[in-house]
């Protein structure tokens, strides 16, 4: 570490020393600044960061609530939110007052203590952005800074916000609004700057990330994550020389006719003692590399963890997780620092686990690869070969001769939900998932301007890759295998201390603590501590919806505490049949708990399902079997799980002219559910209709229901 850096870090220790000592002065609302970033770690009442400090551990050094006296842990109060959509966010805690967004953008401040809400924001996003969101409107959190609140919203601005009054400050646009893509990921900010990626590489586009002025909102820099048209030479952007000198030269074909993807969705963590901001890339657009590259070349900077300067936006090292990327295998799962006694010396590392299932080790001064090891099951590589740092693939794992039924799959085996490192333990605690996809080679797909196009089958398995004779019986046969499980894994041994295995994916992220505790939410509602050493349940509370987010520890009026957010979403709760959820969800609620809490939280009503729609209609072969694929090619990627309507139980569906109305004509384009009239003609519009009907008559009957 240089001594500009050494300075710097200690002047910070030295501030923080001093402010604790102005006991009688009152603090301006989110008054955040570089030296209390720099000293998160010895500011324990606070969750300052994303992940509570730039190193993103998720670990809160606070043990007053602890394995000890966790059963006394209640419900302190609860904030019922407005929407049900899926709730990914961390909340920012500063000086008794919770910053936390919402889904659809929103942004609410909180009394820490109370849960009195202080102001809220709403950004009014365009409804119809939700058509252009992969994974659901999520939002995963907000950034603070010198008295401003920092987010990005699902129609791709960034927004800074007065941390007192939730009025805004300014407002920018950051990306082509015309193209598909959004933002779900939360900024960061280091000396004056907010950085912000974005998503969509599903449909189609071309990833950066931007850096701009936390003051004025003006770009500072962007650098870009794969290379544009040749024919339209430098982009003018701090990526330009990587990609003339080394980069540009890994990609083939008209890449840039999809934009190429590798969207910045996610981790983007500034590391201090080196000056650095690490970032994680996502996938290729389209997955299939054949039909994005030619099948020929790396593909930088897909999958990769960039590392950049953060005044400058200066490429300085990458390490490539997956060259040639064909599986939507990201790098943007969650980047964590630390320093590891590893062989016999202190190495300062970063440490990921990525959606393809392998824990990896990193030196940070450089970016090589110190070791790495599967932490899930997984069937695509033999191991990963520390001298060239590359994998070594399994034979098929490409598809091109014929449907591979790979684990992990694009779900990951890892996603966005937050992992946790405890120095306490020295155990990071990643809630991993086990679900399998059939992958086919469609290089030669029907491209949809504006919907998903990935170059590969996979939301219909094709016959004999898996059991069942119609495309939803055998995607009901894959998520059979579908299972979730809570990994505790020694980074320094590369192997698993302890698993606790769940009954399904897509759990909440965790927290560690000093208290041996750590914490996490589940699918079905339940907020769980456990030991931390040794994974044993130790108490639970039933929050009656789905969490996915991570939580997070701070104290408030000399009270510790323990924050979620609960609302169950994201790509598997578009995506992922689940018939034991309540459909529809019911609204999110953010939830604060102590030692001896006297809150409440409401019982949620009984709920029925709704009939299967019923019409005494008749309709061709030919028309059910087109309506079944422009089905599974259109619908089931928002409407298979609990958050979208089920059409199959849906009444719009019994009468064609409202049928039309929404699907070919866009009445409900507000509520995200845009015009499909730029894919369908208007005949295979009702041949979906008489397939969902068809569909609905066999259900009902499989059911035993009168239909």
């Amino acid at each position: 570490m240089g001594l500009a850096r050494t300075a710097r870090l200690a002047l910070a220790a030295g501030m923080v020393a001093i402010l604790a000592g102005c006991g009688n002065t009152a603090r301006q609302p989110g008054d955040i600044t570089e030296e209390r970033l720099l000293s998160a770690e010895n500011d324990p009442d606070n969750w300052l960061g994303h992940g509570r400090t730039y190193a993103e551990q998720r670990f809160s050094p606070l043990s007053d609530i602890n394995d000890g006296n966790i059963s006394q842990l209640s419900l302190a109060w609860a904030v019922e939110l407005d929407t049900n959509r899926g709730q990914e966010a961390t909340p920012i805690v500063v000086d008794g007052i919770m910053y936390v967004s919402i889904a659809w953008s929103k942004v609410m401040a909180v009394d820490a203590a109370s849960g009195e809400v202080l102001w809220t924001h709403n950004p009014n996003v365009d409804g119809r952005k939700a058509a252009h969101a992969c994974c659901d409107v999520v939002n995963r959190g907000v950034a603070v800074w010198e008295g401003k609140v920092f987010i990005g919203t699902i129609d791709g601005r960034l927004i800074a916000l007065d941390a007192a009054t939730g009025n805004v400050i300014w407002d920018v646009v950051t990306v082509d609004q015309d193209k598909p893509y959004t933002i779900t990921g939360a900024p960061r900010v280091v000396r004056g700057k907010v950085y912000i990626g974005n998503s969509g590489a599903e449909l189609g586009v071309r990833g950066y990330i931007s850096a701009y002025d936390a003051n004025s909102g003006e770009l500072a820099w962007r650098f870009y994550t794969v290379p544009g048209n040749p024919a339209d030479g430098p982009d003018g952007a701090a990526s330009d020389a990587a990609f003339a000198e080394f980069a540009g030269k890994s990609w083939n074909g008209k890449y840039w006719e999809m934009g190429g993807g590798g969207t910045v969705w996610d981790s983007i963590v500034y590391d201090p003692e080196f000056d650095q901001l690490l970032v994680g890339v996502g996938n290729g657009a389209p997955w299939n590399h054949r039909a994005r590259s030619a099948g020929k070349g790396d593909n930088l900077f897909l999958s990769s963890i960039l590392a950049l300067d953060p005044d400058t936006g200066a490429y300085k090292w990458h390490y490539q997780v997956n060259p040639a990327e064909s599986w939507d295998f990201t790098a943007t799962q969650q980047i964590t620092l630390a320093d590891l006694e590893i062989g016999g010396e202190t190495r300062k590392v970063l440490m990921q686990a990525p959606k393809n299932g392998f824990f990896y080790v990193i030196d940070r001064s450089n970016g090589k690869l110190i070791s790495a090891e599967p932490y899930a099951p997984q069937n695509w590589a033999e191991r990963i070969d520390l001298a060239t740092g590359r994998p070594v693939e399994k034979p098929g794992i490409r598809y091109e001769d014929e449907p591979f039924v790979i684990y992990p799959s694009g779900i990951g085996a890892h996603a966005w939900h937050p992992m946790s490192y405890s120095p306490d333990t020295g155990l990071v605690y990643i809630p991993a998932m086990q679900v399998p996809l059939s992958l086919a080679d469609d290089t030669d797909y029907e491209r949809h301007i504006g919907r998903w196009n990935t170059g590969v089958s996979f939301l219909a398995p094709p016959e004999g890759a898996v059991p069942g004779t119609t495309p939803l019986e055998r995607r009901a046969a894959l998520a059979t295998m579908n299972k979730g499980m809570l990994v505790a894994w020694d980074p320094v041994k590369q192997e698993k201390r302890w698993q606790i295995d769940m009954p399904w994916p897509w759990n909440g992220g965790t927290l560690a603590t000093a208290g041996n505790l750590l914490f996490q939410g589940d699918p079905y509602g339940v907020f769980r501590a456990r030991a931390a050493d040794t994974g044993e349940e130790l108490w639970s509370f039933d929050s009656q919806r789905g969490i996915m987010a991570g939580p997070v520890s701070f104290r408030a009026n000399g009270e510790q505490y323990i924050a979620v957010l609960a609302g169950y979403g994201g790509s598997m709760g578009m995506a992922t049949d689940t018939q034991w959820m309540r459909r529809p969800p019911p609204n999110g609620v953010l939830l604060a708990f102590k030692i001896g809490g006297t809150g409440k939280l409401a019982r949620l009503p009984p709920v029925e399902p709704r009939p299967f729609v019923a019409s005494d209609e008749s309709f061709t072969p030919a028309q059910i079997a087109e309506g079944a694929q422009q089905f599974v090619t259109f619908c089931t990627i928002c409407h298979n799980g609990p958050v979208n309507p089920d059409l199959l139980r849906s009444p719009i569906a019994a009468r064609a002219d409202s049928w039309k109305a929404v699907v070919q004509d866009g009445a409900l384009a507000d509520n995200g559910m845009i015009s499909f009239s730029p894919w369908l003609s208007p005949d295979q519009i009702e041949a979906v209709r008489a397939y969902v009907l068809t569909e609905a008559k066999r259900q009902a009957e499989a059911n035993g229901q009168e239909n």
